[in-house]
């Protein structure tokens, strides 16, 4: 912090174990992604290179080891995962992980159809060597799961040896835990609140009315994934009330309990 400001929420430290930023990296560039760092390394905690980014990413060692070196771990997209899977290339998949270092993995299955118990063993398998972030929910807009079903699948993954569960929302923010519009199926969400605890969900929000809808759910400390790097330091700001969509969040809170 620049400057000692009164009635701030109190943010978790890093390295955290909640309250987490999970930002999308779909193809910054070496100088970039340093540039980048160079403000918002404070604020990253987990960066997921998109989708299939990272097999047509030049120089991508390199750019593993600058978010290393910030002591930011990076994992590659889930879909990268189902694409070697649906190959039968899960070993090389692994095999890939070891050679560029990496110490999370995504298992997911929004693009193709897992058994749901298979998907839980390459959960059990991978939690032997890595952190696995699992990613619940389907990326085809016209499949709708009813909320114990999410709550079913997220339990399930999370005693399999995920260490959190993603709320899919793809990069557009528009399926899944949302309406195709954006808007936030509350009922869901609230019902999956129920059962799974905040503190190992990722939500992916990548429109700020989703992330100001968390924010004032589940306060400062909410997990939020999906980012675009411009919008980390915005989502900070806005995580402790200094954007006008969440600046009276916090106001005269002690007033007001007593």
């Amino acid at each position: 912090m620049n400057f000692r400001l009164n009635q701030i929420p109190e943010r978790t430290e890093k390295p955290r174990s909640f309250g987490l930023t999970m930002v999308m990296d779909k193809g910054l560039g070496i100088a970039a992604t340093r540039d980048f760092l160079s403000v918002a390394a404070p604020y990253v905690d987990i960066v997921k290179l998109g989708f299939g980014t990272s097999m047509v990413t030049d120089r991508l060692k390199e750019k593993i080891e600058i978010y290393q070196e910030h002591n930011i771990p990076v994992y590659f997209g889930g879909t990268l995962f189902e694409a070697f899977l649906i190959r039968n290339q899960i070993d090389d998949y692994i095999g890939i992980l070891k050679e560029y270092g990496l110490s999370h993995v995504e298992v997911s299955d929004g693009s193709i159809i897992i058994p749901h118990l298979e998907k839980c063993g390459y959960i059990e398998k991978l939690s032997k060597i890595v952190t696995v972030f699992s990613e619940v929910g389907s990326k085809d807009a016209t499949h709708i799961m009813p909320p114990y079903k999410w709550i079913e699948l997220m339990k399930a993954e999370l005693e399999a040896g995920a260490t959190y569960v993603i709320a899919e929302a793809r990069e557009a923010g528009n399926v899944g835990i949302y309406r195709g519009s954006g808007e936030v199926r509350e009922g869901l969400v609230q019902e999956i609140l129920t059962q799974i605890p905040y503190e190992k969900i990722i939500w992916e929000a990548p429109q700020k009315a989703q992330q100001v809808y968390f924010l004032e759910l589940l306060s400062a400390n909410v997990n939020l994934g999906n980012l675009a790097p411009s919008e980390v330091i915005p989502l900070e700001a806005m995580r402790i009330g200094l954007r006008g969509d969440t600046f009276h969040l916090y106001l005269n809170k002690e007033k007001d309990s007593k």
